[in-house]
């Protein structure tokens, strides 16, 4: 694992004040859990209204939140007033969406001046901890000047 040195000394206050202003995420009651240098998870609890018809965690948001785990993990690397737009993503699902939470797992592969490549895993969470693989996602994610936007 590559250990990354950010460029924001607040990167994590930055992350948790972006992260806190999605409208999106407050719908699916997601939670940022954890904020390194290049590593975020974001978390969601298994509730009926983020459920497919067969009662799994619908592919949607599980995209969602392995979406924003790499957003946020790149941005964490980013120097202030610079943001991120995801510019491409490719997602592998695995398993079903089961278990008592959704746990996404983003961190940054290869942090370029304009692109970010990033990866990420979705995690079920069961009753017992245990873990079933989800899905895996790879994204590039491109910098931009929030001040010139």
């Amino acid at each position: 694992m590559t250990t990354f040195t950010p460029r924001d000394p607040a990167y994590a206050e930055t992350v948790r004040t972006s992260f806190a202003k999605q409208g999106f995420m407050a719908t699916l009651k997601a939670e940022l859990l954890s904020v390194e240098p290049g590593r975020v998870e974001v978390g969601v609890e298994n509730w009926p209204g983020l459920q497919q018809q067969h009662g799994f965690v619908h592919a949607g948001v599980t995209t969602t939140l392995l979406d924003n785990a790499c957003g946020y993990a790149a941005i964490s690397l980013k120097p202030p007033g610079i943001e991120v737009l995801t510019i491409e993503l490719k997602v592998n699902l695995l398993n079903p969406g089961r278990g008592e939470r959704m746990v996404a797992v983003g961190q940054v592969v290869k942090d370029g001046r304009q692109v970010t490549v990033v990866q990420a895993d979705a995690y079920g969470i069961q009753a017992d901890g245990s873990r079933i693989h989800v899905a895996t996602m790879l994204a590039s994610m491109m910098a931009f000047d929030l001040s010139r936007a």
